[in-house]
């Protein structure tokens, strides 16, 4: 999923959380990184956020929710500090878990980045981010609505 040779080990810890609770930890390091997590006992899933320091499996950015190995790659213009949650799935009464930390070189060396840098826009300048790239709470709330649309207009015909 992620090449070995654009990655740069910066920690390793191993801790543990118990059942149907949260660990949280805090990610300052500046660009992209990769968490690779390994669930040693139990089963850990793994919550991140820039806009808290406490996510969960209602409020986070990115999640990784396996029942075996966790990945997750932070951009780099995720705020910092990041905030890591990882919590104990309640179907073990503690879950050990091992956690890495990648510094990801690979934008740096990727041969698009300069293609996009020398395309004459803002190098700041975001795109707009696509329909499928929308936080699960805002397409949620779009299907709400585009459900209740067809409803009214099967209310109207039959």
């Amino acid at each position: 999923m992620f090449p070995e040779l654009w990655r740069d080990h910066l920690h390793l810890l191993r801790t543990n959380s118990q059942a149907g609770n949260y660990s949280y930890l805090r990610l300052n390091h500046e660009g992209k990184i990769v968490l690779r997590m390994q669930s040693l006992k139990g089963d850990a899933d793994l919550y991140v956020s820039d806009s808290t320091l406490h996510p969960s499996f209602d409020d986070y950015a990115l999640q990784s929710v396996t029942c075996g190995p966790d990945a997750v790659s932070i951009p780099a213009h995720f705020r910092r500090p990041v905030g890591i949650g990882v919590y104990g799935h309640p179907s073990h009464h503690e879950s050990e878990f091992e956690m890495k930390v990648y510094f990801d070189r690979s934008a740096e060396q990727s041969p698009f980045a300069e293609v996009a840098a020398s395309d004459g826009r803002d190098p700041g300048h975001r795109h707009a981010p696509a329909p499928e790239d929308a936080p699960p709470e805002e397409e949620s709330v779009l299907w709400t609505v585009l459900i209740s649309l067809l409803k009214l207009v099967l209310e109207v015909l039959f």
